[in-house]
């Protein structure tokens, strides 16, 4: 045309006027793409407005569009938003910088901005009607932004170019495996369709399989005039409708770079020859649907940020509800919980924290259900057995310091344990996902989070856990990680603070024994100490209400020279003079029954069931050491006060422990006086021997509460009522050293009569005050065994004592030794006396009622 003359040009336009149906013919099947582009860029700003009386659909604001956050309070950590509505190839949460550090900032990336229409050079010509009507309604759909309301109005519009029966749209998606499938945004919708009622079916169709995927997959359109001739065709919506689809007009919806981003089908034409759709159709299908990709592409790279934007205050909303409290791991633990199985979509949630001094073990695990997250109590259920959860999963992430998601346990074969004890511990586990969580510098792992089964938002089905999720947890264990290591430090902060003000108050009340009180004992102890036979220390009937408080620390020596402890553990003579006054002074005098006395006599029991009960050539000098250290210290600095006491009056003790509050406390005074100096009596171990000692003094201590016993004893009694007791394992002989502590503990139950009932009486008196205490400070009413004015109960809850905690005991100790039956006959002679008493009480009440 260039080379053509002015007049050649006019010639040839005003033919082309005046043969307009040759011109609108020539330009559909000749121009191109670029032509249609360049026409289009020239003219779009020209285009007249709509018509009087007609009215465009009303447009959502785009402010309005964007999902508002959920707004939850501090304690409800829950989101109405699952990590399914992420699952799409995003941006990564977390990537490395340049120099390899862990960050959220992504700057590796440039931003994909949205397409506009480029500007080519002016077409001419006179457009024709049926273009000027196809750029309107481009221009109708151009501004759009909500994807839903978009596919609406191109359905409108395809209506309007075709006049169809039916029709249905499909976008192309990606899970964030990469893999390609469909999803309708319309489906089967006929003209006069709302837009709520178009958009009600969601159906997933797979890549190239029926006349959609093949669609989407080859990029080529599919005109078909008899469908269920074509192999293609699926005809099972049509058998549960009743509806008949005839013929199908289906294209595909490109973008700038030609790639397929979706494709609408249109179903049985209204009109024209045996209700196929003609070769017009096609064509002005496609041309609309030409700039319909353009448009689709836009709307969904706004859909893409304002998932970033909500995915980003997911995380906000996670780091939010963890700063907030970081005073207890259980209720950090709980929000983390709480948050990553409502979001996550798993049926279990389970957090171990790492144990700090043990490379291969954990200090804690905190369990969470998805069922338990529409509790409103402050306390969850604890149903399940944390025994049962299998931990090598996760022992296995601490270790590599690295994720682990699997699909599928039983076809996993990676791990020996996955088979092992398969009825038990993984019958429930279907897919698993685990991830680390690491301290501030991401040089440790201080914890591990595991989800188990991840459940399908549509369906409800278990399925694998994919790449998507592995990002979230990823992120959520960074947030979790400074969580919980700053939690970890303000507990130990408080406990520090608990126990400084323990210690004051101890070391307030108690000191070392003084150097003029431990020259004269050791000064009469060089004179002559008293043997074993003269104090009566053998006999199982021995009382110690005829001896002074010298002649019990001397009784003390006695015991440590006859058991060879002296020799054996060269201990210097001063310092075990000065260790046993430094234990009798730190029991506390005004105490009735838990005092120096008390322990002398748990102490006295020992030695005779280690000499008179032959248990001491079953032992060895170490356990022997122990026990006897053990049984003098088990109740020092005892207050008169059980521990539910101390965990009722929020005494500071209840803070530093969890359990055995006092048991542990009587530990770490015996572990003080021990290092203090001129009591070391320990100073001549090796330090392998120190540590052993030492963990066997702390186990037995603590076998003297009383709900550790009822929990160890069973194990006991089975292993010996079977024969299976075995002397050289190492668990069996510290069941019986535990089993041991609790016999001499409650020893007094086997003596003469006269004794135990002046014991029962100072037992009583403790337990009463007690009981006042209960009365006055927390104003509670105490149990019968505290309660002063149930005094006349006495014989008959020592009956109950006997036959709840102590027969059995002692019967399963004669079976193991002969020698030890002693305690089994006083025991059962005092039975008979309480039991007595407990009858002529009975008859004395129903005499006086009549």
């Amino acid at each position: 045309m260039d080379s053509c003359n002015p007049s050649e040009k006019e010639r040839m336009e005003a033919w082309l006027d005046d043969h307009l149906n040759f011109a609108h013919s020539y330009f559909v099947r000749k121009a191109t793409r670029d032509m249609v582009n360049a026409w289009f860029a020239e003219r779009v700003h020209s285009i007249p407005a709509h018509k009087e009386g007609t009215k465009l659909p009303a447009e959502p604001s785009p402010i309005h569009q964007t999902a508002r956050p959920e707004n939850t309070t501090p304690g409800t950590p829950i989101r109405k938003i699952s990590a399914s509505e992420f699952d799409r190839p995003l941006r990564p949460i977390v990537v490395k910088d340049s120099e390899g550090a862990f960050t959220f900032v992504c700057d590796s990336e440039k931003v994909q901005m949205p397409l506009k229409p480029q500007i080519l050079g002016a077409g001419e010509g006179q457009v024709s009607n049926q273009c000027t009507r196809l750029l309107e309604l481009v221009k109708d759909i151009s501004t759009h932004l909500d994807v839903t309301a978009l596919c609406h109005k191109i359905f409108l519009h395809i209506n309007e170019l075709i006049d169809a029966d039916r029709y249905s749209l499909f976008l192309v998606c990606e899970d964030s495996s990469n893999e390609k499938f469909l999803i309708s945004r319309l489906f089967d919708v006929a003209e006069g369709s709302t837009l709520e009622e178009a958009s009600n079916n969601c159906i997933r169709l797979e890549w190239n399989k029926g006349i959609v995927g093949h669609v989407a997959a080859t990029g080529r359109p599919l005109n078909i005039r008899s469908a269920y001739e074509d192999p293609r065709f699926n005809a099972g919506v049509d058998q549960i409708t009743g509806y008949k689809t005839q013929s199908i007009l289906c294209m595909p919806i490109k973008n700038h770079r030609e790639e397929v981003v979706g494709v609408a089908q249109a179903i049985n034409k209204k009109c024209g020859k045996n209700g196929t759709f003609t070769e017009q159709d096609e064509k002005d299908f496609s041309a609309y649907l030409a700039f319909c990709g353009i448009v689709l592409h836009n709307a969904q790279l706004y859909e893409t940020s304002r998932l970033e934007n909500k995915r980003n205050q997911v995380l906000l909303d996670l780091a939010s509800l963890i700063f907030e409290e970081q005073q207890s791991l259980e209720v950090i633990l709980k929000k983390i919980a709480a948050t990553i199985l409502s979001f996550m979509q798993a049926q279990r949630c389970t957090i171990f924290i790492a144990n700090g001094d043990i490379s291969n073990s954990f200090s804690s695990v905190f369990h969470m259900e998805y069922e338990e997250l529409g509790e409103s109590g402050e306390v969850l259920k604890r149903n399940c057995d944390v025994s049962k959860i299998n931990y090598m999963y996760a022992q296995y992430v601490k270790n590599t310091m690295g994720p682990l998601n699997i699909g599928d346990i039983s076809k996993d074969k990676r791990f020996p344990w996955t088979n092992e004890n398969a009825e038990n511990s993984n019958k429930q586990i279907k897919s698993l996902l685990c991830t680390p969580i690491k301290n501030g510098k991401k040089d440790k792992v201080i914890g591990v989070c595991q989800l188990v089964n991840k459940m399908d938002d549509v369906t409800g089905k278990i399925k694998a856990f994919n790449r998507n999720d592995e990002q979230f947890l990823e992120a959520f264990a960074i947030f979790c990680g400074l969580g919980i290591q700053n939690t970890q430090m303000y507990e130990t902060l408080d406990r520090a603070m608990a126990k400084q003000v323990v210690t004051l108050e101890v070391l307030s009340y108690h000191a070392s024994a003084s150097e003029e009180d431990t020259r004269e004992l050791q000064v009469t102890a060089a004179a002559k100490v008293p043997s074993a036979q003269s104090l009566k220390l053998l006999d199982f009937s021995f009382s110690d209400f005829e001896l002074s408080d010298m002649e019990t620390t001397l009784a003390t020596i006695r015991m440590f020279m006859d058991l060879n402890l002296v020799q054996n553990f060269q201990m210097k003579y001063e310092d075990l003079c000065q260790w046993v006054l430094s234990v009798k002074k730190n029991y506390r005098k005004h105490i009735a029954y838990h005092n120096w006395r008390h322990a002398f006599n748990t102490s006295q029991c020992m030695f005779a069931v280690l000499k008179s009960g032959r248990i001491q050539n079953k032992l060895n000098d170490l356990e022997m050491l122990a026990l006897m250290i053990a049984t003098l210290c088990h109740d020092l600095d005892h207050r008169g006060v059980n521990n539910s006491y101390i965990q009722r009056s929020e005494h500071p003790l209840a803070q530093l422990y969890c359990h055995s509050t006092m048991e542990h406390h009587h530990f770490d005074q015996c572990l003080m006086i021990l290092n203090s100096p001129g009591n070391q009596i320990l100073s001549g171990l090796s330090l392998e021997e120190y540590r052993t000692t030492l963990k066997m003094i702390e186990r037995a201590i603590l076998a003297t509460d009383l709900a550790l016993y009822m929990k160890k004893r069973g194990e006991f009694f089975e292993l010996t009522k079977n024969s299976q007791f075995i002397w050289e394992d190492e668990h069996h002989r510290d069941l019986l050293r535990s089993m041991l502590m609790t016999a001499c503990d409650i020893s007094a139950i086997t003596k003469p009569w006269p004794v135990q009932r002046r014991v029962a009486e100072l037992v009583a008196t403790e337990f009463f005050e007690q009981g006042d205490k209960e009365r006055k400070e927390l104003n509670i009413e105490p149990i019968d065994l505290m309660n002063r004015d149930k005094r006349d109960k006495i014989p008959s809850m020592q009956v109950g004592f006997i036959d709840a905690i102590c027969i059995q005991l002692y019967e399963t100790l004669a079976g193991l030794s002969e020698a030890c039956s002693p305690l089994l006959e006083g025991c059962r002679k005092n039975r008979q006396n309480w039991k007595l008493l407990a009858e002529q009480d009975e008859k004395k009440l129903v005499n006086g009622a009549t």
